[in-house]
């Protein structure tokens, strides 16, 4: 009637939600059996929401009814397993296995986007993740995450007061914005802004995660020298957009990172807004800000390239209103946002295999100069 290879032969025209690959190179199909008209399907996915398990087994009964025979009798197994996170060695946050410094060279160029999507698709491949908004002066994570109204409160852990990080999407979120009044400037002197950002970070009950996102303020100040005296950060990624004022102020930025006594490991570029696509030419692109100048930077600077993002307007409109993209469900966005995570969890694995734990950066004041230097 029909054979093995018949419905190996449908299955690799489909593909699980959120794999580049069809379900047979990915290596998702494990097992099948066929016996007269009757098939069982043993596949293994990475995502474990049940939209992802429903889709996938209706699109194998879907392709071997279409493909194979009309009226087989199938059995889908679905199996859900999800990738260990990376360990890192060496001094640590308790609690904390990676930290992941998310910046800019300037502002406007969606940073703080990238962070919130990077956290929720972290989260969605079944990391536990929690992020911080560092950028004390324009704190916008609690917007993004529509948690603008919350309020941290403080529980009692080991007898010590800690914060409790506010959450949503499965993200553990802590920002200056949940302790100032809205539409508040935030008017501070660098070492006051930088005793705020440490009790986020140590005053606060995170729990166990396999990474900390940091929302970083754009450029190079004070605020990051603070983050790297207070704690190992793991990697960090580089948002730009394609035109040459941002991929300038990129450089600056990338070389902070690589200098001797700071030394943190770039996990990548990440080029926001890339190209626009119109819906009713939808095979057209135009590169408004340039064509694929992060990216061009990226080899040039011998920095992995983790992604582009194309200029959307539900992008902005998912920021505003609470919801990131990369929440939804089986959407291009959702399928962009996939894959640059996907691409940085493979650079973290990397530098956390091949390279020596980050150190925490001693800052110390000589003759009114700052001085850098790592413990």
């Amino acid at each position: 009637m029909f054979s093995k290879s018949d419905v190996l032969k449908a299955l690799s025209l489909i593909t699980i939600p959120g794999e580049p690959n069809n379900m047979v190179d990915s290596g998702a199909v494990r097992n099948i059996v066929v016996f007269g008209d009757e098939v069982i399907v043993d596949v293994v996915i990475s995502n474990p929401t049940i939209q992802a398990k429903k889709k996938t087994e209706v699109e194998i009964l879907k392709i071997i009814h279409e493909k194979v025979y009309t009226k087989a009798k199938i059995k889908v197994n679905i199996d859900v397993h999800i990738p260990k996170p990376p360990k890192i060695k060496g001094k640590k946050i308790e609690g904390i296995t990676n930290i992941i410094a998310v910046a800019s060279g300037k502002g406007g160029v969606g940073k703080s986007t990238v962070a919130s999507n990077l956290s929720v698709s972290l989260k969605k491949m079944g990391f536990e993740v929690g992020i911080l908004d560092a950028d004390i002066y324009g704190p916008s994570i609690p917007i993004m995450f529509d948690v603008e109204d919350k309020k941290p409160f403080a529980i009692k852990v080991d007898g010590v007061s800690k914060m409790k990080p506010i959450e949503n999407y499965g993200v553990k979120i802590l920002s200056i914005g949940f302790f100032t009044k809205k539409g508040e400037a935030v008017i501070w002197r660098g070492p006051m802004a930088s005793k705020a950002l440490k009790q986020m970070i140590f005053d606060a009950n995170w729990g166990k995660l396999d990474v900390l996102i940091l929302d970083l303020p754009p450029g190079t100040g004070d605020i990051h020298l603070s983050i790297l005296q207070s704690m190992p950060v793991t990697g960090a990624v580089i948002v730009s957009t394609p035109q040459n004022v941002a991929l300038a102020d990129v450089s600056k930025a990338v070389a902070m990172f690589r200098q001797q006594a700071i030394d943190v490991p770039i996990l990548g570029i990440i080029e926001n807004m890339a190209y626009f696509t119109p819906k009713e030419l939808p095979d057209n692109k135009y590169y408004i800000f340039g064509r694929e100048g992060a990216k061009t930077l990226s080899k040039d600077m011998d920095i992995p390239f983790l992604g582009e993002i194309p200029i959307v307007q539900s992008v902005r409109e998912a920021g505003d209103i609470g919801c990131p993209v990369a929440a939804h469900e089986d959407t291009p966005l959702q399928e962009i946002f996939q894959n640059i995570t996907r691409n940085t969890v493979k650079q973290l694995a990397l530098r956390n295999k091949e390279l020596p734990p980050t150190e925490i950066t001693k800052i110390t004041t000589m003759a009114g100069c700052v001085a850098v230097k790592s413990s």
